[in-house]
């Protein structure tokens, strides 16, 4: 009789020791409530609880990402935009953490997108589309110290992408090509202007410079006749070479003018 229960009080001694012991893994960490009252924390290694009366919860303390769903957010120069990004946080107390707020993941969810929103608001288009960077690190700061009240550290915000609407996208390489056309056009334009300058410079210069002039013209009419024949839907127009010619001829004048003038004005200082 003594025997049994000797035997069975060693029992309740062997089981209330190993149902007080609590082994915490690394990167984890363990809240203790006792009667529904939080008691203390448990930190990595052994550590000893009172059974049936003590309740443990554990939670992991390591970095943790949070994968933010695309969102619609409104530019500076009031464009609509949507942006996809990543956050990355740890528990850095785990007592708040898990009594200042109901779900903690969904309120970091939230302060993200509002955070993100505002910053985006604050950017013209350009400015959001080139700036990831900066935006990553004018997030965080205010995030973390945001999040700290939950008792949880914001390690680094990362936008993924910042994606347009396929109308946008297509009205915005439209406009970029008309762009790259009026930059070509415009320096064709000024190229054949500058060669048109030199070929004047260059005629001004030589005794015989209607004779070459018309040279030139008559040659490229030709040739230019000759390459519209090359098609069988085209239709060949003739144009007379001698406006063209005129147009050159009228930037050679001005200095023969100024030659016979600067003549005239030596020889009646001769007489």
């Amino acid at each position: 009789m003594i025997e049994s229960l000797l035997g069975a009080f060693t029992l309740i001694i062997l089981g209330y020791m190993i149902g007080s012991v609590r082994i915490i893994d690394q990167g984890d960490e363990a809240l203790v409530q006792r009667l529904g009252q939080y008691k203390r924390t448990l930190k990595p290694g052994l550590n000893f609880v009172i059974p049936f009366i003590d309740t443990v919860l554990v939670e992991t303390v390591r970095e943790q990402l949070l994968d933010i769903d695309p969102q619609q957010a409104l530019t500076k120069d009031n464009v609509p935009i949507e942006i996809d990004a990543i956050i990355f946080w740890r528990i850095v107390e785990l007592q708040k953490a898990y009594y200042a707020v109901e779900d903690l993941e969904e309120a970091l969810k939230q302060l993200v997108i509002t955070s993100l929103r505002g910053e985006i608001g604050r950017l013209t288009l350009e400015e959001a589309v080139s700036s990831t960077n900066r935006i990553n690190s004018e997030l965080r700061k205010p995030l973390d110290e945001a999040a700290r009240k939950w008792g949880i550290e914001v390690i680094r915000v990362e936008v993924q992408a910042i994606n347009l609407s396929s109308a946008l996208r297509d009205s915005l390489e439209q406009e970029q090509i008309a762009k790259s056309q009026k930059k070509v056009a415009l320096s064709r334009t000024e190229a054949t202007v500058q060669s048109i300058e030199e070929l004047a410079r260059a005629l001004q210069a030589q005794p015989n410079a209607q004779e070459v002039l018309r040279y030139l013209v008559a040659k490229d009419y030709v040739n230019a006749n000759l390459e519209i024949g090359k098609s069988d839907n085209s239709k060949i127009v003739f144009m007379d070479p001698r406006a063209l010619n005129e147009a050159i001829t009228d930037l050679i004048r001005p200095n023969e003018f100024e030659q016979g003038t600067n003549n005239s004005s030596e020889g009646n200082t001769t007489n």
